[in-house]
């Protein structure tokens, strides 16, 4: 074979390993809800969907192909307004990370949006702009690409998704100007505002900081020593525990405890270490039982919480 062609297939290959985009997302649109209709439109959307998520650059970071952040985007459609081509519904997403040295994949953020509403004409192409907002579906896709970089990249070092996160703050300020539901300031602690406003304020920083410590130090550590990685657990639990002090009213934490919990009582379920104490080996269903009592102690009245976790 020429050597040329040979250089050339090997550029071609580097290539596109050095500019690979950051997400690997599974975009899925449930539309059981909406009768006699025609379905082409729901499948053209998936694609288009798919393809927005996972061929736009998000960032200027260097992605290979392997470390694309894996996510699922569930979308629910509720209603279809063929006339208008409008639809309502609401998302459930998840971000995972591997968790080094294992198999295993970690929840690193998950929710749900209720107020997933936009317009969209069968192949339309779907095009973003930051600073200036024209379409609804495009620029809640972008704010949640966004969020998950940032909250990947915050488990990976110290607070290293600022710049990124900035971008989805970024897109929530400019869609103050729109009509649709899910933006507006003190509309709903759970809204997308409330959300990127809540992780990024400074007294929510513990919030951010327990990414890296519960994911980096804690989850990773586990395959080189486990005690080591549960009590840097244990640290990011107490973590939880100042944010919530910090800003009750904020929903993070419980976010947090939605999509970690099983996690957590596993981690915790049958293990012990000397400092621990025997209360650390009791079966599962008790450290479960343990669990959900403080996290309805959490929400419910004083911080008193994570004492069967202590170290």
């Amino acid at each position: 074979m020429n050597i040329r062609i040979i250089l050339a297939a090997i550029a071609l290959m580097l290539s596109s390993v050095a500019t690979a985009q950051e997400l690997n997302c599974k975009v899925k649109i449930l539309h059981s809800q909406v009768q006699g209709t025609n379905t082409s439109v729901f499948e053209t959307l998936e694609t288009a969907l798919n393809e927005f998520m996972n061929n736009s650059s998000w960032t200027e970071l260097q992605f290979s192909e392997v470390e694309r952040i894996e996510c699922t985007f569930n979308i629910t459609i509720k209603t279809y307004d063929v006339e208008e081509n409008r639809f309502t519904g609401e998302l459930l997403f998840q971000s995972s990370r591997p968790v080094f040295n294992s198999a295993y994949n970690t929840t690193v953020f998950s929710m749900k949006d209720n107020d997933f509403s936009f317009t969209y004409k069968e192949f339309d192409q779907l095009d973003f702009n930051e600073n200036m907002l024209a379409n609804n579906l495009t620029a809640m896709l972008a704010y949640y690409a966004y969020l998950i970089i940032g909250m990947d990249l915050d488990t990976m070092s110290p607070l290293g998704g600022t710049d990124i996160l900035r971008k989805a703050e970024l897109v929530v300020n400019n869609a103050q100007s729109m009509s649709e539901p899910g933006w507006k300031t003190f509309d709903d602690p759970k809204n997308r505002h409330g959300i990127i406003n809540d992780y990024l304020e400074s007294s929510m920083e513990p919030f951010r900081q327990l990414q890296y410590k519960y994911h980096r130090e804690g989850l990773d550590e586990m395959s080189n020593n486990v005690d080591r990685g549960r009590n840097a657990i244990t640290e990011a639990i107490a973590m939880l525990n100042e944010a919530h002090k910090n800003k009750p009213l904020s929903m993070l934490p419980q976010i947090f405890t939605d999509y970690k919990r099983d996690e957590i009582v596993n981690i915790y379920s049958g293990h012990g270490t000397a400092k621990a104490g025997d209360h650390l080996r009791e079966p599962k269903q008790q450290i479960a039982a343990h669990f959900f009592q403080i996290v309805h102690i959490v929400f419910h009245f004083d911080f008193a919480p994570f004492d069967f976790l202590s170290l």
